[in-house]
C-alpha cells in the first residue's frame, strides 16, 4: 500500500522518475486481492492520501489545513477505485480493458466535480515521454492514464503467473508508441512568430506593496526593453504583473503605454481589473501604438483563493476564507488576441490565466475559436522552490498536443518556457539549470500551422 504511495509520488516532479507509474498500483493490488470491499476501500483510501499528500505537499506554503481537506477528498477516488474492484472480483480477465476505464471515469469526475481539479493526474506524469503521449490529440489525458494503469494490471496478472494480460498491454503499448512516433512528425508549419517572455521574479510580499511599485516597473521595463532588441513580434508580461489596477492607477498604467510606444511592439501582460466595485484577474494586449486594444477576463477562478463558493448564500464564509479581500468576478467571453506580423499578416492567439491550463475544455474552445497558439499567465512563486510550476507545465504540454497548437508560458516565476505543438519544451529562463526564482527573458520562435495573410 505504502509502496504504491511511494513509487507514485516519484513518478511525479520533482522526482521525475516517471516510469515508475507504470508499476505504481501493482503493490496495491496485492494489498486488496483478497479482502473484503470496505476494508479494500480503507486501504486504498490511505494509499491515496499518502500519495496526494506527497505530490501536492507544496500548497502548505498557502494553507496547511487546505492541503490535508483536499487530499482527504482527492482519496476518495482512490477508495472508490479500490472498492470497485474488489466488488467486481478484478482478477477476470475482460478487466485488462474494464479496471483502466474505471480509474479514467474515476479521474474525470475528480477533473469536474464541484468546478474540478484536474491535478496530478497519472497521465501528466509521462509529459516528457513524448512517443507516448501523442495519443492525447484524440484521447485527452485520460487516455495516456488508461495506458498506464491497463500496463500495472497486466504486470500484477503477470506475477500471477498468467501472462495473457501482458500480451494484451504489450500490443496496446506498441500501438501507442507507434502512432506517437508517426504523430511527432513536424511537417505543416506555414509561419513564424517570435515571441519574448519576461519573468520578473517578484517576491510575493512585494507584489502588492504599494512602495514596490515603481521597481515593480521598473524591473519589468528594463527587460522589456533588452527583449525588444530582439526584434520580437510580441512581449509577454506575466499573470498579475502590473503594479495596481490597470487604467484606475493612471501613472502606472502610462508607463506601460508609453513603453510599448517607445519600444513599438506589442505587449501582453496579466493585470487586476475593477469595473463597478467588480474585480477580474485580466490579460490585457497593448498595441505598439500604445493603446489598450482588447482585454480578457479569467473564466475559471481559483476556489477559495479568487473565490469562496456559496459565499452568497453564506456571507460569513468570505470573511473567514478570504477576510477583507474582495471576491473576483469570472470572464463570461473567450476574447481572442490579433496580433499584426505584416500588414497583411495577422495570428490569433488565446491567454489563460493563472491555472486555466489545468482545464481542457478552455483550451479547446479558444483553439476552436481560431486561437492559433496558446500563452499561459501564471505565477508559481506561491509554492516556494518545489514541484508544483513542473507539474503545472506538465499540463501545458498536454495542452499543445491534444490541440496540436504551440503553448507559451509566462510565469512571475515558475517555468517560463515554449512548448512546440508535439508537447516538446524549449528555450526556457533559467539559470544553472533551475527555473525556479531566477529573473530574466527569453526570444524564441513558434512554429505555426496554418497562418494564413488575412
Amino acid at each position: 500500500m505504502i509502496l504504491s504511495s511511494l513509487f507514485l509520488i516519484f513518478s511525479f516532479p520533482n522526482f521525475n522518475l516517471s516510469f515508475l507509474a507504470f508499476i505504481g498500483f501493482v503493490p496495491l493490488f496485492f494489498a486488496i486481492e483478497d479482502v473484503s470491499p470496505k476494508r479494500a476501500f480503507l486501504i486504498s483510501y490511505i494509499s491515496g492520501f499518502i500519495f496526494y499528500l506527497g505530490t501536492l505537499y507544496w500548497l502548505y506554503h498557502v494553507t496547511a489545513v487546505g492541503l490535508v481537506i483536499l487530499c482527504l477528498y482527492l482519496a476518495l477516488y482512490f477508495g472508490a477505485f479500490g472498492w470497485i474492484l474488489t466488488a467486481a472480483g478484478f482478477r477476470i480477465r475482460p478487466y485488462i480493458f474494464l479496471i483502466p476505464l474505471i480509474w479514467v471515469i474515476l479521474e474525470y469526475i475528480q477533473a469536474h466535480l464541484f468546478t474540478g481539479f484536474g491535478w496530478a493526474l497519472l497521465g501528466y506524469s509521462q509529459y516528457k515521454n513524448l512517443p507516448l503521449i501523442q495519443i492525447a490529440d484524440f484521447s485527452g489525458v485520460f487516455g495516456v492514464s488508461y495506458v498506464i494503469m491497463m500496463v500495472n494490471y497486466a504486470l500484477y496478472r503477470a506475477l500471477k503467473k498468467s501472462f495473457f494480460e501482458i500480451v494484451l498491454a504489450g500490443l496496446a503499448l506498441s500501438f501507442v508508441i507507434g502512432y506517437g512516433v508517426a504523430r511527432e512528425d513536424s511537417r505543416g508549419y506555414s509561419g513564424a512568430v517570435r515571441i519574448s517572455v519576461i519573468q520578473g521574479n517578484i517576491p510575493q510580499e512585494l507584489k502588492w506593496d504599494p512602495d514596490s511599485r515603481d521597481m515593480i516597473m521598473e524591473k519589468y521595463s528594463a527587460l522589456t526593453k533588452t527583449a525588444a532588441l530582439d526584434y520580437t513580434d510580441l512581449i509577454i508580461w506575466p499573470e498579475t504583473s502590473f503594479p495596481g489596477f490597470f487604467e484606475i492607477d493612471k501613472d502606472m498604467t502610462d508607463r506601460v503605454l508609453n513603453l510599448a510606444k517607445e519600444i513599438r511592439i506589442p505587449i501582453l501582460l496579466g493585470v487586476n481589473n475593477e469595473n463597478d466595485s467588480m474585480y477580474f484577474n485580466s490579460a490585457v494586449m497593448i498595441s505598439r501604438r500604445g493603446n489598450p486594444v482588447a482585454r480578457y477576463d479569467k473564466i475559471h477562478l481559483v476556489p477559495f483563493g479568487e473565490y469562496v463558493p456559496f459565499s452568497r448564500k453564506f456571507p460569513g464564509l468570505h470573511k473567514l476564507v478570504l477576510g477583507e479581500l474582495g471576491e473576483f468576478t469570472p470572464g463570461s467571453k473567450y476574447i481572442l488576441f490579433k496580433l499584426d506580423l505584416s500588414p497583411s499578416t495577422k495570428v490569433n492567439f488565446a491567454a489563460l490565466v493563472c491555472f486555466e491550463d489545468v482545464f481542457p475544455e478552455l483550451s479547446r474552445q479558444f483553439v476552436k475559436d481560431g486561437a492559433k497558439f496558446l500563452v499561459v499567465l501564471t505565477n508559481d512563486a506561491w509554492y516556494g522552490r518545489s514541484g508544483a510550476a513542473y507539474q503545472h507545465t506538465a499540463c501545458s504540454v498536454f495542452r499543445a498536443i491534444e490541440n496540436r497548437v504551440p503553448v507559451v508560458r509566462c510565469a512571475n516565476t515558475g517555468v517560463s518556457c515554449f512548448i512546440d505543438s508535439r508537447g516538446k519544451i524549449y528555450d526556457s529562463v533559467e539559470e544553472k539549470g533551475s527555473h525556479l526564482f531566477v529573473t530574466g527573458y527569453k526570444t524564441s520562435i513558434l512554429n505555426i500551422r496554418n497562418l494564413r495573410a488575412f
